[in-house]
């Protein structure tokens, strides 16, 4: 008789009508015995398998009587249906945040622990979500999926498209609850506001200063650390700050160039939208990811420069 693997076996005693027991050995299959005949997944009951089905049919029987979004399953429209009832039944038990879904939550409580499960592949940087660090993948591999269709600009992120589409549309639909001004962005909105209320959050660890914005904590930390990252394109010289290399190459624009602003202005514009990308807006809430902003901190800034005709 052939020997059996006791580890892959799955040992049934079956007791027949006339009393007597019999021993049936089948392979051990974890208790998912229905299969996907399109992708050969394995389910403990049908009812998971159906739903899995309509990956591969594209079935959305699930129809939202808000909207005209429709769902392959009961869970996900009941958790659609929060975002036009504002329901929030996920609450964080170490401060009053609220979410409608409870993986938000779980994101969420990372905040406070510190946890960051997820580890970029190219350097030793770690990461709270699976969002941040596909992201964050983004700044080493240079990819721009997002492309705008009113100009030749992509981007790596979603966010940054939406906050500049805004330029060509001139759609402003955040506004400022103390005053009358609009702003194309929730960030902008919040920076707008502190400026109001003189609110200053960052405060430096070195000496006494406190900012609004945490970018404006991080150029005042290079001038204890003297870390220069922005380089200028036209000489070995390097700078704390976007400002600095800005008035720096006046300097080469009076040896017979000349800058031309507007490419100027559109480097640090992108530079700006860029850390506006890391501020994802939920509803009222707000999150920011500043997990990356090292990467952003150290982008060249190159201006496109035209001689001068010393004749004309």
């Amino acid at each position: 008789m052939a020997s059996i693997n006791a580890n892959f076996i799955r040992i049934t005693p079956i007791i027949q009508t006339d009393g007597s027991l019999t021993i049936q050995l089948r392979p051990h299959t974890g208790g998912k015995t229905h299969t996907c005949s399109h992708c050969n997944k394995v389910f403990s009951k049908n009812c998971d398998l159906v739903i899995h089905m309509r990956i591969h049919t594209g079935e959305k029987p699930y129809r939202c009587s808000h909207c005209d979004k429709a769902f392959s399953n009961n869970s996900h429209i009941i958790r659609h249906l929060r975002t036009h009832t504002g329901g929030k039944p996920y609450q964080c038990n170490q401060c009053d945040k609220a979410f409608n879904v409870s993986s938000n939550l779980k994101k969420h409580l990372r905040i406070h622990t510190g946890e960051k499960p997820y580890n970029c592949i190219h350097c030793n940087k770690s990461f709270s979500s699976n969002e941040q660090v596909t992201r964050h993948m983004r700044t080493h591999t240079g990819e721009t999926r997002y492309k705008c269709c009113h100009c030749d600009k992509a981007f790596s992120h979603s966010s940054t498209l939406i906050i500049h589409k805004r330029m060509h549309t001139g759609e402003k639909p955040y506004q400022c609850k103390h005053c009358d001004k609009y702003f194309t962005s929730n960030s902008s909105m919040l920076l707008h506001l502190k400026a109001n209320t003189g609110e200053r959050p960052y405060t430096c660890s070195q000496c006494d200063k406190s900012f609004a914005q945490k970018v404006h904590l991080k150029t005042h930390i290079r001038i204890h650390t003297e870390e220069k990252t922005y380089q200028c394109s036209h000489c070995d010289q390097s700078f704390t700050s976007i400002d600095n290399l800005k008035k720096h190459t006046r300097i080469h624009r009076g040896k017979g160039y000349k800058a031309t602003e507007k490419q100027m202005d559109s480097k640090i514009s992108d530079t700006y939208n860029l850390i506006e990308s890391k501020i994802t807006v939920k509803g009222d809430q707000t999150d920011c990811d500043t997990s990356d902003t090292d990467n952003l901190s150290k982008i060249k800034i190159e201006v496109k420069e035209e001689p001068i005709d010393m004749h004309g």
